[in-house]
């Protein structure tokens, strides 16, 4: 059996559109849409991140405003920045592009920003809403993936869930968003110190492997038929790798999403969405 492989590239383009088609409308509405990145230091992984973002709200119609502090900037530097983007009426949305330098605490930089601001969907009224099963912006990851798992008409009612990770950026949400009502998927959230870990990997109907470690699925770890997330992010010398083993998952997944071109391009196609969203109730 050879798997599906879920495009990320194909999903996000459809987000995409819909978030253009949007924009324009609130244009017409004489409502212009901004998005704006506030990054701290010189990490060049975040460089080339931040450029894409910016790319892709131009793409979209919306206007796009990066602020960019040194890497020995103050805390109180980071978060005043943010606070005049919370009263900047161009900016409807913001990212603050974690993670910040050693020394400067990213979860108090997200706090500082305005919730309705909340690009990301990670400030913790928002995640608190996300809990309750309210609110509308929502973390721009997780929000990708269940964007995909519908566009592929991937079944969750029932099925067992196993999420590998519980960061606040990715596995804490992701349990929310798949347990919720209407898609009642079973959840078990797994970590690094979870007993008999791949055994219950096994046992998942949905794997979603979000922990941060090159290569640390592989073929044997999965349930025949099983669809496969992999979230990871990893460079190697092999170049970028996911969480999973693509060579060998895929022998066993009924499908699965690959690294490159797989969630990751969800996530920035989430942060238009929520950008817009964020448009249209400041608009009213």
């Amino acid at each position: 059996m050879s798997a599906q492989i879920l495009s990320g590239k194909e999903v996000a383009s459809a987000v995409r559109a819909e978030v253009a088609t949007r924009v324009a409308a609130l244009k017409e509405r004489g409502r212009t849409v901004g998005l704006a990145t506030v990054m701290v230091g010189e990490d060049p992984a975040s460089e080339v991140y931040v450029r894409s973002k910016h790319r892709a709200a131009e793409r979209a119609g919306m206007l796009s405003f990066d602020y960019h502090l040194p890497a020995d900037a103050a805390q109180e530097q980071v978060e005043t920045r943010v606070r005049k983007l919370n009263s900047d009426d161009r900016v409807d949305a913001m990212i603050v592009q974690l993670p910040l330098p050693t020394g400067l605490d990213g979860n108090q930089a997200v706090a500082a920003i305005d919730p309705a601001k909340d690009a990301d969907g990670l400030h913790p009224y928002n995640l608190g809403l996300l809990a309750m099963e309210r609110g509308h912006l929502r973390p721009a990851t997780p929000s990708g993936i269940m964007r995909m798992l519908d566009y592929y008409d991937i079944a969750t009612t029932g099925k067992l869930a196993v999420i590998i990770g519980r960061s606040f950026l990715v596995g804490k949400p992701m349990a929310l968003l798949l347990g919720a009502k209407g898609v009642d998927a079973t959840v078990v959230q797994a970590h690094s110190r979870t007993r008999d870990l791949f055994d219950l990997a096994r046992r998942a109907d949905i794997l979603v492997a979000a922990i941060g470690r090159p290569r640390f699925i592989n073929g044997d770890h999965i349930k025949p038929g099983a669809v496969v997330i992999d979230v990871g992010i990893n460079r190697t010398d092999d170049g970028l790798v996911g969480d999973v083993d693509f060579a060998s998952a895929i022998e066993v997944a009924s499908a699965i999403t690959p690294v490159p071109g797989g969630v990751g391009l969800m996530t920035v196609a989430s942060l238009l969405a929520n950008t817009v969203t964020a448009a249209e109730h400041a608009a009213g």
